[in-house]
């Protein structure tokens, strides 16, 4: 065996690439075969190993692309993937003068790979990888020992000196089982350069760490690589868990707006998100909120929308100030109203023939009220979604709340009326948003907050009934733990086909039940809180907008409250969250909850907290009389 390498050009190596690729629908993202494009000329083969299952029409989009696909069960993550790719070639590695192995956990080429395997090929060394990751002790993955300095492994090439050695096959042959991502990393990932290296196997790294303010620059410093010519973005700045990255101040718009800069066409990083992460997730970590300008910004009347408007009105008396809010959208629209019974809807035909409205198309429907605004759409407009011809739908209500009194049902209502249509310029700004994002599904208001517990209770006790709906739509986009993406209000502007899923279902006003139905764990509060997630599964993203008075508003009062809690726990955003949660969730409002909660301590705090630890401490002792033992 020797660690000699021999350095070959880019353009006359022979290259083997074993990709791996998981799809929990059995496809092909549309990201995959992009990557896979730009590969093939730098690639003498490439073997595509599918963990799980592929579709008929995911393998025939391989075609072309892939020399050879391999469809295994899932086990052992991509590392088993690259296990049976290595396995199916066999003997015939002997006719490369390199193999990469890699997967989909990337987006790119965001910038061109033949600089880097140029450079690369001139450097005589037996394996090399894309980026690293210095040691860290302790290990964070075991809280004890070293995480030992390693290539990452979503790309590492290999040399013959390596790959026809005995020391490679006998890795290979004795890879332990791997069940979880942990085991991955500890068992693999982490141990790969080191087990190599010790057998003198020279390596070196593309972009390594040590050229970047980070220990981790694929997932701290992602803008960076791409301007240091890295052709690899990872897909972690954008799933990962939001606390997380705030803690290391990552904003995942300034990498995407990066990749986008250097022409990568982002619209399938953002379909592929979207029907892959948590909604939630998503939007906080590609920062997804937009506050909007009064001004027009960028509008192209030159590329109007055909845009139908669907009012459902059951107080007649707000109908002006409705159409107020429609009329504010640039261009013409055919406007289309539901309300529950034939007097009112005279009443309202009799207030639209007093507002004058050349060129658009005018109708007043009466539905039925079971199911409210939710049904009027689904069932009354459902042949003007599915088949109008429109290119965005505009869904207001008639809005009061007066059971949550007056302070909080006018807040609730200017929050969806004032940060959706308060003015033509921001109506034209939020337009715009269409016209630049082909994959944008649906524009509302945040998450109201002032005035309602929702922080933290988004679902409520819809989540059961919601994945039961999902099951039923075929919907298979992650739910969000705590709270979903919702247009809370049930008032969007979105693209039809954002909808389908949604509109196309065989709903029934029976289905609603009757008055007394609409409320948490009903059809119409789950449907309340799903079309971000339908939309979300046909690839189309979620955006959330609000006026810059709303914003202070809003931000204010949110930032005030978090303070004052943030004040009960040590530590930061991550800590804190992560000690409630080591407690159990606290959601009754017991003293015991409360209780409990503050002393299931996380080591840490708890040494932070001495006193609460404190055995001759009169709450310790009530405590431990009211922590069940475990």
């Amino acid at each position: 065996m020797t660690a000699d390498a021999i350095p070959v050009t880019a353009a006359d190596t022979r290259r083997l690439i074993i990709y791996a690729v998981w799809d929990r629908r059995g496809g092909i993202e549309d990201y995959v075969l992009f990557a896979l494009d730009a590969l093939r000329s730098h690639a003498t083969r490439i073997v595509v190993v599918a963990n799980g299952t592929l579709s008929p029409a995911a393998r025939a989009s391989l075609e072309g692309r892939a020399d050879v696909v391999i469809v295994r069960d899932n086990v052992g993550f991509d590392i088993g993937a690259h296990k049976a790719g290595l396995e199916h070639v066999g003997d015939g590695v002997s006719d490369f003068d390199e193999i990469i192995l890699t997967n989909d956990t990337w987006f790119g080429p965001v910038r061109p790979f033949a600089p880097v395997l140029e450079r690369m090929a001139a450097v005589p060394v037996a394996f090399w990888g894309m980026t690293d990751h210095p040691e860290v002790a302790p290990n964070p993955f075991s809280g004890t020992g070293v995480l030992p300095y390693h290539l990452q492994s979503f790309w590492i090439a290999v040399r013959p000196q390596l790959f026809l050695s005995e020391a490679w096959r006998d890795y290979w042959r004795d890879l332990p089982e791997m069940a979880t991502v942990q085991d991955a990393v500890l068992l693999h990932e982490a141990s790969f350069t080191r087990h190599f290296a010790a057998q003198g196997f020279d390596h070196t790294v593309a972009f390594p760490s040590s050229d970047f303010p980070s220990e981790h620059p694929a997932l701290f410093n992602a803008d960076l690589l791409i301007e240091a010519g890295c052709p690899l973005l990872k897909r972690r700045p954008f799933l990962h868990w939001p606390p997380f990255l705030d803690r290391h101040a990552v904003v995942g718009r300034w990498v995407m707006e990066t990749a986008e800069r250097h022409g990568y066409p982002i619209e399938l990083a953002w379909r592929s998100l979207a029907r892959n992460v948590e909604p939630r997730v998503l939007y906080t970590d590609a920062a997804m909120h937009k506050v909007v300008p009064h001004r027009d910004m960028g509008y192209d009347a030159s590329r109007p929308f055909r845009v139908a408007a669907l009012l459902h009105i059951f107080y007649v008396e707000m109908t002006d100030e409705m159409l107020d809010l429609v009329d504010a959208l640039p261009g013409t629209y055919d406007l289309f109203i539901t309300t529950p019974d034939a007097d009112k809807a005279a009443a309202i035909a009799a207030l639209i023939d007093q507002r004058p409205r050349e060129g658009r198309a005018v109708e007043v429907r009466v539905v039925e009220n079971a199911g409210r605004d939710q049904s009027a759409f689904l069932i009354g407009c459902r042949d003007v979604v599915l088949d109008g011809g429109y290119d965005l739908i505009v869904k207001l209500h008639s809005k009061k709340t007066p059971q949550d009194g007056y302070n909080v049902g006018r807040h609730f209502k200017a929050q969806q009326f004032g940060n959706l249509l308060p003015s033509p310029g921001y109506a034209a700004n939020v337009l715009a948003m269409f016209q630049k994002e082909p994959g944008l599904g649906l524009v509302y208001p945040p998450m109201i907050h002032l005035g309602y517990p929702t922080m933290g209770r988004g679902w409520w006790s819809n989540k059961p009934g919601f994945e039961k709906y999902c099951r039923e739509l075929g919907i298979h986009v992650p739910l969000d733990e705590i709270s979903p993406m919702a247009p809370y209000g049930s008032m969007y502007i979105a693209r039809p086909e954002a909808l389908r899923l949604l509109v196309e279902h065989p709903w029934t006003y029976d289905g609603f039940g009757g008055a007394d139905a609409y409320r948490d764990g009903g059809l119409a509060h789950i449907l309340e809180r799903m079309p971000s997630y339908a939309a979300a599964e046909l690839g189309y993203h979620t955006r959330t907008v609000s006026t810059p008075e709303y914003t202070s508003i809003s931000h204010t009062s949110m930032q005030f409250n978090f303070d004052q809690m943030s004040a009960t726990i040590p530590g930061d955003s991550v800590d804190r969250i992560m000690f409630i949660k080591r407690a159990g969730y606290v959601g009754q409002g017991r003293f015991r909850d409360f209780v409990r909660m503050y002393f299931g301590l996380h080591p840490r705090i708890g040494r932070r907290l001495g006193w609460m630890t404190d055995p001759s401490n009169r709450l310790v002792r009530l405590a431990s009389r009211l922590t069940p033992r475990r």
